[in-house]
């Protein structure tokens, strides 16, 4: 079983373990850079992909489920926010604080980037939700790892919810 992040014609399908090594590297490089509001809820978007709480196998989105905003200025800026985490996470940001090393990360931001980069948005407006609204935008900050999370519904952000290794 994996999960589906898609766009338009084009998706990207993980594994479970993908689908965590995906969104923790992504997660790392949204955390540092998200300035507005539309930035928080992609990241609220994001803490959604935990599938340490949300369950295994249960989680992706489709990049047209996204409120984008309702001008062409509010979805350019968002899709360039997206963008630039996506690079920002391409070189290797933080990466030294997951404990492990994520191998195939660069080829799923790859792919990830490239579906953001052919993907043009639309205002939204028959949207019928899935995307976080601006009360549920991800403001907290793990006060341990630094990592925008989805506090204080859970009791931390991704790397508080990953199950302990023996």
């Amino acid at each position: 079983m994996g999960n589906v992040f898609g766009g338009g014609k084009q998706s990207l399908y993980l594994s479970n373990s993908g689908t965590e090594v995906f969104i923790d590297v992504l997660m790392l490089a949204v955390s540092d850079l998200a300035s507005d509001e539309w930035d928080y809820r992609f990241a609220a978007l994001l803490t959604l992909q935990d599938q340490n709480v949300m369950g295994r196998g249960a989680v992706g989105f489709e990049l047209q489920d996204i409120a984008w905003g309702t001008t062409p200025r509010e979805r350019a800026e968002a899709k360039g926010f997206v963008l630039r985490a996506t690079a920002l996470a391409l070189s290797r940001h933080r990466w030294c604080e997951l404990g492990y090393d994520p191998p195939f990360a660069q080829n799923y931001l790859c792919q990830f980037k490239a579906m953001v980069e052919s993907f043009v948005p639309t205002d939204g407006a028959h949207l019928a939700g899935g995307f976080p609204t601006p009360e549920e935008r991800a403001m907290a900050s793990c006060s341990q790892h630094r990592i925008l999370s989805a506090l204080p519904h859970w009791n931390g952000c991704f790397r508080c919810t990953r199950p302990r290794q023996p």
